[in-house]
Formats: structure tokens, C-alpha cells, sequence
């Protein structure tokens, strides 16, 4: 079954998007070879949904960071040795035929396709023989999920028609009739067994690229577990995306499956709430997360409403654009399905009033969904209040504002309770708007 998520999450996060500086792809994004980007998008957009695969490509990317091997190729080297095995030669006598054309005609024209041809195959036989290096003294169990790809791999480069490779000497030119007979090895007679070890490369590109990024940003890896389990546990959790982010803690259960947050503007409550999901999401990817530790009961998807715009192409208003957003989850949810759900600000579109009456409804509705977990933040303290007399099994959790003298500040540290921090009317004061209008 596919991890459910939608266009609105995925922008809300901003988990996708190869040329956004800031997004959480473009962070993983260290990949070499066109093909292993390739894996890596295809990785976003379909996380897993069963703990043992989702373990086992944690325990790939854990294998790689231990190691740390790296590509022994630039992207350039690899594109070309790309492009000359994607070229079809025929049997030997043809290999030969046109290879010796190929010559004849770059000496009577002066082209350069002859050293078009023999600079593909010399800086094919250098990646080649340099991917033989890296993976030859790599070792794993039998039972470990990267056994069967460096096994296949290592195979290849001890087959007897792949023995020339050893002595192959790339310094200087390849003699025709070497060229000839490489030629034909690698272009026609082991193309089918080379076809199949590409993809093993780009799998290998990318889990060098991600395990480097969790070690060089010290992210953790996650540990997940069975969905009946129902528990979500993360320790010292921060924004991947943020060089000087502060960490915090987080859990659910099944008994608490809920957080209502509250805290002024500016008290990190957005960030806290996109850290989250961006941790869900990645660890249902088997990647590493901005956290110290963290555990988690596999889920079947995640829906956010963080950023919901109005729609003037079909004349919603914010509020209405809020309505439909919340009916959308709100049917995922009665489905049955084991969902993460994230809320910044519930109905802020409308008066305080309705704003305060439907936040405290959909938020009582959604607790009893105990199969689900939830953070839902707003500006309506009274509605927490009004929560905590319905319900013991809603955890109530605020950012802190500290004031020095008139001046708001924040320590973006998660704290027990509800906030009862009102500083709207000290920061328009502080920034002198009303003396600008009474000028």
C-alpha cells in the first residue's frame, strides 16, 4: 500500500523540488550520476508503509555511513561512459569493420569520431576499474539488505571476461586491435550483465549521498515499528533545514493521541509543527531525520494544513478554502486509515467567535480517532481550556514568550500546558504603527 499524502503537504513541508535551495529534497540531493537522482525523487514520492523495508533501507544508509565510501567518478566521467555503452556495435567481425572505418576516415578527414570512440572506452575502462576498487574489500552478512547488490557487483568484476579490466592500462592510447576487443566486451558481448549493474550504482550513489548527509549534519536514523503499536517517540527534534535550530521532544500514543498547541506569533509554533511532519515523512522513507532518536509506528499517511491560500479561479474565500481543507482530512481520517494529521492555526479565516466553537468541535472530533495522531495549534487559548475539561487524553503543550522590559522573546522550547501570553498589542506598539497613522 502507498503512503498517502497530497499536493498541499508536500508544499506545506516543502519536501519536493530539485532547484528549491531550501527544500527538504535539494538537502539530500548530493547524488553524482543522473540515475541515482532519479532513485532519489522516486524515493520522495513513494515512502513505505511496512516497518521491515523501511528498517532494512535504514540499515543500507547505516551500512554506507559506517563505511563512507565515496563514488570514485565525477559526473561528467560517468555521462560519458553512459553514452558509449548506450551505443550498439554488433558481433566481433562488425565491432572490428567499424572500428577500423571509424579510423580510416577521422585520418583521410581529419574527424574525430576514432578519438571520439577510443576516449569513451579508456574513460570507460577507468570508471569501471575504479568501481571495481571501492566494492572489491566491501563485506556484509548474508541476511544484510546490501549483501545481494555488492554481490552481484563484485561477481561481475571477477567473471573471467571481465579479467582483461585488471591490466587494462588507460595512460595512453588503446591500441585498434585492444580497442576492438574491448569494444566489443563492453558494448556487446557482457552489455546485457553491464545494463543490469547500472541501476546497482545509482542505488549505491545514493545511499553514499544520504548516509554522508546524516553524517555531516548529525542527523539520527529512525527505528520503525509495527502500526498496532501506535507510538511516535522523538528526541531532541529540530528543523533539518535551520543551521541553529532548537531541538525539542515530542510523543503520541494511542491513550495521547493529540497535541493542541498554543503560543504567541513568532514562538516557533509552525516550526515546531514542519519539523514534525518533515520528520514523519522522512522516516517512512527509511531516511535520516533532525532528531537524536526516534521511534515511530509505521502510518499510512500524513495530510497538513499549514499554508492553505485562498482560490480566486473558483471564488473561495480564506475561510472557505479552510472548510474544505479540514473536510478533506476529516473524510481520510474516517476511513479507518492510520493517519498523521498537522493543523497550524484552525479556522483563522473567520470571527473569533465561530473560530473558537468549531476549533473546539473538530478538535474534540478528532481526538476519539485514537488511530491517528494529531497537532493542532491556535491562537484561541480559551478552546484549550474548554479541551481540558472534555478530555484526558489530549496533551496540551505551548511555546513560551519571555519578555525583557517591553521587548517579546522566545526560547522555541516546547513546554506543558497552555500559554498565557497575549504580547499582539505590545509588538504593534513596540513598532510604532499607531504613531504613524496619527502623524
Amino acid at each position: 500500500m502507498s503512503f498517502i499524502s497530497d499536493k498541499q503537504t508536500l508544499e506545506d513541508l516543502n519536501l519536493l523540488g530539485r532547484y528549491k535551495s531550501n527544500s527538504i529534497y535539494r538537502l539530500f540531493d548530493h547524488t553524482i550520476t543522473g540515475g541515482g537522482r532519479q532513485l532519489l525523487e522516486e524515493m520522495f514520492r513513494q515512502p513505505l508503509t511496512d516497518a521491515s523495508q523501511i528498517n532494512d533501507r535504514v540499515r543500507c544508509f547505516r551500512y554506507f555511513g559506517n563505511h563512507r565510501p565515496e563514488l570514485p567518478f565525477s559526473a561528467a566521467d560517468f555521462e560519458i561512459m553512459e553514452s558509449y555503452l548506450s551505443s550498439v556495435t554488433g558481433n566481433l567481425v562488425e565491432t572490428g569493420w567499424n572500428t577500423i572505418l571509424k579510423k580510416v576516415r577521422s585520418q583521410l578527414t581529419g574527424g574525430q569520431e576514432y578519438a571520439q570512440l577510443e576516449a569513451g572506452c579508456r574513460q570507460t575502462i577507468i570508471t569501471l576499474q575504479s568501481i571495481r576498487k571501492m566494492v572489491m574489500p566491501l563485506t556484509a552478512s548474508d541476511d544484510h539488505p546490501v549483501a545481494d547488490p555488492l554481490s552481484i557487483l563484485q561477481q561481475f568484476f571477477q567473471r573471467k571476461e571481465m579479467q582483461w579490466l585488471n591490466e587494462a592500462d588507460t595512460g595512453t592510447a588503446i591500441p585498434l586491435a585492444k580497442l576492438i576487443r574491448y569494444n566489443h566486451c563492453l558494448r556487446e558481448k557482457m552489455k546485457q550483465e553491464i545494463k543490469e549493474l547500472l541501476p546497482i550504482i545509482y542505488w549505491l550513489d545514493v545511499n553514499i549521498a544520504v548516509s554522508g548527509v546524516a553524517a555531516t549534519r548529525g542527523f539520527c536514523y529512525p527505528a520503525a515499528r509495527p502500526a498496532a503499536e501506535q507510538v511516535i517517540d522523538i528526541e531532541g527534534l529540530y528543523h533539518p533545514g535551520l543551521s541553529k535550530a532548537v531541538s525539542n521532544q515530542t510523543e503520541f500514543s494511542a491513550a495521547h493521541n493529540l497535541i493542541f498547541l498554543t503560543g504567541a506569533n513568532m514562538a516557533g509554533k509552525s516550526t515546531f509543527m514542519k519539523s514534525f511532519g518533515v520528520a514523519i515523512y522522512l522516516a517512512h522513507m527509511g531516511f535520516p531525520v533532525a532528531a537524536s532518536q526516534m521511534r515511530f509506528s509505521v502510518k499510512d499517511g500524513i495530510y497538513s494544513s499549514i499554508n492553505v491560500p485562498d482560490d480566486l479561479e473558483h471564488g473561495y474565500s480564506h475561510f472557505y478554502a479552510e472548510v474544505l481543507r479540514v473536510k478533506t482530512v476529516a473524510t481520510a481520517v474516517d476511513s479507518g486509515k492510520n493517519l498523521v494529521i498537522i493543523f497550524d492555526e484552525l479556522f483563522k479565516g473567520t470571527n473569533v467567535k465561530d473560530a473558537y466553537e468549531a476549533t473546539l468541535s473538530i478538535t474534540a472530533a478528532f481526538s476519539r480517532h485514537r488511530n491517528c495522531c494529531f497537532i493542532i495549534s491556535t491562537h484561541i487559548i480559551e478552546a484549550g481550556h474548554a479541551l481540558q475539561e472534555q478530555t484526558a487524553h489530549i496533551r496540551f503543550r505551548y511555546m513560551p514568550t519571555v519578555m525583557q522590559g517591553n521587548i517579546p522573546t522566545y526560547t522555541y522550547k516546547i513546554q506543558e500546558g497552555i500559554t498565557s501570553d497575549r504580547q499582539g498589542m505590545l509588538i504593534i506598539e513596540n513598532e510604532k504603527i499607531l504613531d504613524l497613522i496619527q502623524q
